[in-house]
Formats: C-alpha cells, structure tokens, sequence
C-alpha cells in the first residue's frame, strides 16, 4: 500500500505528513510505503528546519528527508493521495488522471472520515477498499462552508506559531487516517 502525500516544495507539509503517519502507524507501518512529493520541489533539498521541529514533536523522524519533484509515475503509483490544498489534488489528477478517486486533501480524507457511520465502512476489510469508499461517500458529506477549509496553510518562511497550528492541523487529520488505515490492514 503506497500512501503519497503532497505540497508545493516538499519542504514542510507533505514530508510532516507522511512522517507523521509513519509514526503514528508503529507497527503496522512495513505494511505501507509511505512518501511525499512537491509540485515545484527542488530534488535534494533537506526539510524545512522549522517544519521538521514539529515533525519530531508530532513523533516523526526527518532527518533523512530529501525533497523530490512529483512526476507522473510518483503520482500513478499511489494507492493513496492526500495533497495539503486542493490545487495539489489537481496537480496529481493532471499528472495521472487515474488517480481521481485515490486523490484527496489531508483534511478532506479526514473529515470525510470522520462523517461516516460504522454501516458506510460494513465490508471493508482492506485499505484499497477504504479509500474507494470514502471517494463513494465523499459527496454524501457536506463540504465545509469554505471549501478552503480542507486545505492547510503553508507555513514555509512563517512563524514558529504557524508552523505549529499547521503541523498540530495535519497531525489531528493524519490521526483520523492512521486509525482508518489501521482498522482495515
């Protein structure tokens, strides 16, 4: 099970997220590969030190994270898609269009998950399933208000305040995610 988060540079949300849901899946994570990519990220380069701080707050582990450019086959190759912003979700669909249903924002997936009664997830037993029932449901759930409610701001040259309500945002919805993905492995 590929799990492929997204931002812009790679440099703060997206390498969080997935660094966060490493953590958060303990011992269940060999059972994911689980990466992140930018739009416009510069292959290479470290993660944002401000990001990776919250990383490790939230229990993730940096360190070794190396920036990369989202291509076709990184996005095609995800069982699963959360971008921080809708405008990354249309980057990954324009990049592998196949990837439509697999495609959501972090907090969207979140919150959809969240909506569902225990009859919406009856005879899911794997994470592929999960994933093609909450893209089902998705339009079942109200949306929020504003739809720029399930993005997450990027805090990349921001304050450490900023960078901790975003990473403490995604931590909350990664949350949700891992005990989905857990519930199903």
């Amino acid at each position: 099970m590929r799990v492929l988060f997204v931002c812009s540079g790679n440099l703060c949300r997206s390498p969080l997220g997935a660094q966060v849901l490493t953590a958060r899946l303990g011992r269940d994570a060999p059972a994911f590969t689980v990466e992140s990519a930018g739009t416009i990220a510069q292959d290479g380069a470290p993660m944002d030190e401000a990001a990776a701080a919250q990383s490790r707050r939230l229990g993730g582990s940096p360190d070794d994270h190396r920036a990369r450019y989202l291509t076709p086959a990184i996005a095609g190759a995800a069982d699963l898609v959360l971008t921080a912003e809708r405008a990354h979700r249309a980057a990954v669909v324009s990049l592998a269009p196949r990837a439509t249903k697999r495609a959501f924002t972090i907090v969207q997936f979140a919150r959809v998950l969240d909506a569902l009664e225990p009859a919406d997830l009856s005879g899911v037993s794997t994470v592929p399933e999960l994933v093609e029932r909450v893209a089902r449901l998705r339009g079942s759930v109200p949306p929020p208000v504003d739809p720029a409610d399930d993005d997450v701001d990027d805090p990349y040259r921001r304050s450490t305040a900023t960078h901790a309500r975003v990473a403490d945002e995604i931590g909350a919805a990664v949350a949700t995610i891992a005990d989905a993905l857990r519930a199903v492995r």
